[in-house]
């Protein structure tokens, strides 16, 4: 993961199962704008597919993804 990557808000999915982790991350994808980034932590062992395939599915850009044996962290560019 590319640790210098700015974003400008995060979701703390940590603790949430199936399918929380997208449904909070499409609620907070909206207050925010296009072009904007968000960062998602989540440990959820789903989420490593649910979160890059919403982000296909609802074209997104996954910018970068970290996955470790605790959690995982997204950074994800709203598009329009």
């Amino acid at each position: 993961m590319d640790t210098t990557i700015p974003f400008d808000a995060e979701l703390d999915a940590r603790g949430l199962i199936c399918p929380l982790p997208v449904l909070k991350l499409r609620k907070r994808l909206q207050a925010i704008a296009p072009g904007q980034v968000m960062r998602v932590m989540a440990d959820d062992p789903v989420a490593v597919i649910d979160i890059p395939h919403f982000c296909t599915e609802a074209g997104h850009v996954l910018i970068d993804s970290t996955v470790s044996d605790v959690e995982q962290v997204y950074f994800i560019r709203k598009t329009g």
